[in-house]
């Protein structure tokens, strides 16, 4: 049985736990917990598995199979010999991990970025079903260009809940990846993502901004991005080119 008194997140957790579920899944909640809340932040240091076993009055077992899934998920990082720690976003790391195109030779792709647009306003129908948003929501949108050696290669639409970003739509400037600026800036991980893959075809206005012909099949990612607590945080469409560009996806 989990019992932990030391703060509200974990409390709550603890709390609300569902008795069918594993107790591993428990407390992973319960850890995630601690990172969205900041009592665990990027960088640090966490318990080892016997204190943080101890604490809860559950298995080691129970413990490492929750942080081995934590570390599956980008969530937690292990270093030989010196201990388990809550990962750090870098600007690399999060655009390898969510950018999985590649050339005809098999190396990666890594995109550029011009020509961005901000805006804010009400969220429309959309926006709201696929962000999980009340009627009156605000949104950021933000538009742009990604390059590949300098030419165009994605046209780029990315909607953000306005409560999670406050600023952002002020910002002087917008970085090249989102993901480590959210955690950084905002105190927002990105955590997972839910991806679709169609085919759309190039009209008037998209052949001109991504250099090809009228009727040119593109790629189309439409992603749904989900923060710590499995709340989405991000909407992004991305129309791609594919000429000798190929898009790769690892399956385990």
């Amino acid at each position: 049985m989990i019992a932990v008194t030391r703060d509200e997140p974990d409390k709550k957790i603890a709390q609300g736990a569902l008795g069918s579920r594993p107790l591993y899944a428990q407390v992973r909640d319960l850890l995630i917990a601690r990172i969205s809340s900041g009592a665990w932040q990027p960088g640090d240091l966490i318990p080892n598995e016997f204190a943080i076993a101890r604490e809860l009055g559950v298995s080691q077992g129970t413990i490492r199979k929750a942080l081995d899934s934590l570390a599956a998920d980008n969530l937690l990082m292990r270093k030989q010999g010196r201990g388990t720690y809550v990962a750090r976003h870098t600007p690399a790391d999060m655009l390898f991990r969510f950018f999985n195109f590649f050339d005809a030779k098999g190396e990666r792709i890594e995109p550029g970025s011009r020509d961005v647009q901000l805006s804010q306003g009400r969220a429309s129908t959309p926006e709201r079903q696929r962000l999980e948003l009340g009627a009156a929501a605000k949104v950021i949108r933000i538009s742009r260009l990604r390059t590949r050696a300098g030419e165009a290669f994605i046209l780029e639409t990315i909607v953000l809940p306005e409560t999670f970003f406050p600023g952002l739509a002020q910002a002087s400037r917008i970085p090249n990846t989102l993901y480590d600026h959210f955690q950084k800036a905002y105190g927002i991980t990105v955590a997972r993502g839910q991806e679709r893959l169609t085919v759309a075809l190039a009209d008037v206005h998209l052949a001109d901004r991504l250099g090809v012909v009228p009727g040119t099949p593109l790629m189309k990612l439409d992603r749904v991005m989900y923060g710590l607590q499995q709340q989405p945080v991000e909407w992004r469409v991305s129309l791609c080119r594919t000429d000798s560009a190929a898009y790769v996806v690892e399956l385990r």
